[in-house]
């Protein structure tokens, strides 16, 4: 058994191998995990506003026992971890994972001691919206980082690998059990403005992640390929796909014409399609994320 566990910890130290890219990864979840403890320290914690989770229970039982926020974090990751193990994606993930539970429980506890006790403001919104906006960027620094802020993604994916939950509906059912629960401790109102808190920070969280840069998608059904395919390559300046393909009532073959082009050449792609062909028909989609020539450069991640 004692060989067993100690095969087990060679094995984990002999897949770690730290590159520059993983220093830069590190520095992110730092710079994150920090930015999330200021908004506990400076909006959530002085109006009593809960954002579910593990930090959401802490923020529950400090009000009772004054008890480090910082630590039970921390404490509470520790068996979540334990049964998170296997479903967190091998060593790198799992330190990646203990890096940020131990930063955003150190500068929590440390952040609450120099600022504020009161806080910033005492209105609602302003923390709701702040405090949201901020905690959703330091988890999207830390995502950004290949990381994770433990607790909810942990139980979400283990309530996804063992009951087949979606991960949006395992965080929604975690997050309102500690919403919900903030309600009998600070009152319905808070509990409802927590909610909002959520939504917010998701919108940031994603906003940091993946940045401004949403693209569009185009596909053209056209029967004068030709044209729109160059008058797209030389007024737009973008790459095009011709796919072939078959209309369902008529069974006749018909191209498809598909590029990728930003949002603010969807009005002119508009206009091109209809001077060279009134009767296309166009549907026009979101893309998060466009890579390749003309865009964002295409990177090989060695992770």
């Amino acid at each position: 058994m004692k060989s067993n566990s100690s095969n087990q910890i060679k094995k984990f130290f002999s897949e770690i191998h730290f590159s520059r890219n993983d220093v830069w990864d590190f520095a992110l979840i730092l710079v994150g995990a920090l930015i999330q403890a200021a908004a506990m320290s400076l909006f959530l914690v002085p109006a009593d506003l809960v954002s579910g989770g593990i930090s959401g229970l802490a923020q529950l039982i400090h009000h009772y026992t004054e008890f480090p926020i910082g630590l039970m974090v921390f404490l509470g990751n520790i068996p979540l971890f334990i049964l998170g193990w296997k479903h967190l994606g091998g060593p790198r993930f799992a330190i990646r994972t203990v890096v940020s539970i131990i930063a955003f429980s150190a500068f929590t506890d440390l952040l609450m001691l120099f600022l504020p006790r009161g806080g910033v403001t005492d209105d609602p919104v302003l923390n709701t919206i702040y405090g949201g906006l901020l905690l959703g960027v330091g988890l999207g620094i830390v995502y950004r980082g290949r990381g994770t802020s433990g607790g909810s993604d942990i139980l979400g994916r283990i309530l996804n690998f063992r009951f087949h939950l979606t991960i949006s509906h395992a965080y929604l059912i975690t997050d309102s059990l500690v919403v919900l629960a903030a309600g009998f401790v600070f009152g319905w109102t808070k509990a409802l403005y927590g909610l909002v808190l959520i939504y917010v920070s998701g919108l940031a969280a994603e906003l940091a992640l993946e940045g401004t840069n949403v693209v569009r998608s185009a596909m053209i059904v056209t029967t004068q390929t030709d044209a729109i395919t160059q008058a797209i390559m030389k007024d737009l300046e973008r790459g095009v796909t011709i796919l072939e393909g078959t209309g369902g009532y008529t069974g006749e073959p018909r191209d498809v014409v598909y590029c990728v082009v930003s949002r603010m050449d969807v009005p002119r792609l508009k206009t091109l399609v209809h001077e060279n062909d009134p009767h296309a028909f166009m549907v026009i989609g979101q893309a998060q994320e466009a890579l390749g020539e003309g865009f964002t450069p295409l990177k090989v991640d060695h992770h």
